[in-house]
């Protein structure tokens, strides 16, 4: 059905040819069974046989005249129609081809950049990672300088406590050994004498 309407719209001839064929065979068959419904009697080959031949013969070369340009030019519009759908098609896979390929690129250059990312970051990580060493080894020295420093301070001041205590010490024994070696006369002496260089 879908066949005979594509057929109509492109070759309206062929639509008619194919009637007249149709027609014709009705008729034939009609006319050999004598058209009243009695049965049929089997008689060999009459002349009547041989005009029907003719008259099938001659309405199929007509049918073949008529119908051999539409039906070319029906064959030839499909055949173009299908060579283009065809070369459409394969516009339609080159650029589908050439996205693919633009798609692959940019993957690639996508692969790429991470790549990039990734090594920039760890650069930028070691960067870090030494600058943080090197602030951490000065902190480090400023500490353990400042840590001498107050341990050498620390040890001056103690050494000098020391000194005034052994000296305070010194100063308690002698006093008291002096005390106890000086006698009464011994200081009245020393007085006298003091006094002798103060009036001179």
């Amino acid at each position: 059905m879908k066949i005979a309407r594509r057929l109509g719209r492109r070759c309206p001839g062929i639509l008619s040819a194919a009637a007249l064929i149709l027609l014709t065979v009705a008729g034939v068959a009609l006319a050999s069974s004598g058209g009243e419904g009695h049965e049929v009697v089997v008689k060999g080959w009459v002349i009547e046989d041989t005009y029907k031949v003719m008259n099938f013969v001659v309405l199929a070369a007509a049918l073949f005249f008529i119908a051999k340009k539409p039906v070319k030019e029906f064959f030839s519009s499909r055949t173009t129609g299908i060579q283009e759908e065809l070369e459409g098609l394969e516009l339609k896979k080159a650029e589908a081809e050439k996205t693919l390929a633009g798609y692959a690129e940019k993957i690639a250059a996508l692969d790429q950049e991470a790549e990039r990312i990734v090594a920039d970051y760890v650069a930028q990580g070691e960067e870090a990672k030494k600058r943080i060493l090197a602030e951490a080894e000065s902190q480090a020295a400023k500490l353990e300088d400042m840590a001498k420093r107050n341990i050498e301070q620390e040890f001056k001041s103690a050494k000098d406590q020391l000194r005034e205590e052994i000296a305070e010490k010194a100063l308690a024994q002698a006093e008291a050994i002096v005390k106890k070696s000086i006698s009464k006369e011994d200081q009245n002496r020393l007085v006298d004498d003091y006094l002798t260089k103060v009036v001179a």
